[in-house]
């Protein structure tokens, strides 16, 4: 199995970065959380990694933290979760805001991932209410999460209450130089112009 990945950042996606390792290019499909840090094109770049096999093909999976990752399996252990609807939903929260939602059976904050509804949010509450990590313990992961990166997220969250589609969101988002923003109101401000350059 392969558990993770190191290697060139070569190109980038909506759900996806392409890493060279070798002489190959590999595909490794990633939330947007993950996305937000692979900032250029030529850096190094080190994923955790999930290997996920089916009938109809392979394929990897990356994220910036081990505990996104944890996040990811635990999401595609529950009946009628794929990878895909996993993704959207460390795309909508990290893994730290999702163990939250789950602990407090907060089905609105679930239900921002795209795919997700109350059904499947009340599901998820159902099933990995009870298995997922203790919040305290959580703690001191979270407080090494970069204020940049939470502001994001929490930014991502505000759009999408303004009306924009996650996609629409991450997308603006995405398009912030690096090192431009800072906190939630850079993130806010600079999205909202790109909107307004479309």
């Amino acid at each position: 199995m392969i558990t993770s990945i190191h290697g060139t950042l070569e190109a980038t996606g909506g759900d996806h970065a392409i890493i060279r390792v070798g002489g190959f290019g590999i595909r490794v499909f990633v939330p947007s959380s993950t996305l937000n840090h692979l900032s250029e094109i030529g850096m190094e770049v080190s994923l955790m990694t999930h290997f996920h096999m089916r009938e109809d093909g392979i394929s990897l999976y990356g994220f910036w933290s081990d505990l996104d990752r944890n996040a990811f399996e635990q999401l595609i252990g529950v009946n009628g979760v794929g990878p895909k609807v996993a993704l959207a939903i460390l795309s909508a929260m990290d893994a730290v805001t999702f163990y939250q939602a789950i602990a407090n059976e907060d089905l609105q904050q679930l239900g921002l991932a795209k795919g997700v509804g109350k059904r499947l949010a009340a599901q998820l509450v159902l099933e990995l209410k009870g298995k997922l990590p203790s919040l305290a313990g959580l703690s001191t992961e979270s407080a090494a999460i970069p204020a940049s990166t939470k502001a994001q997220a929490e930014a991502l969250e505000a759009l999408m209450g303004l009306g924009y589609s996650s996609s629409e969101a991450q997308a603006a988002l995405s398009k912030i130089p690096a090192g431009q923003a800072q906190t939630l109101e850079d993130y806010i401000t600079f999205a909202l112009r790109s909107f307004s350059r479309q």
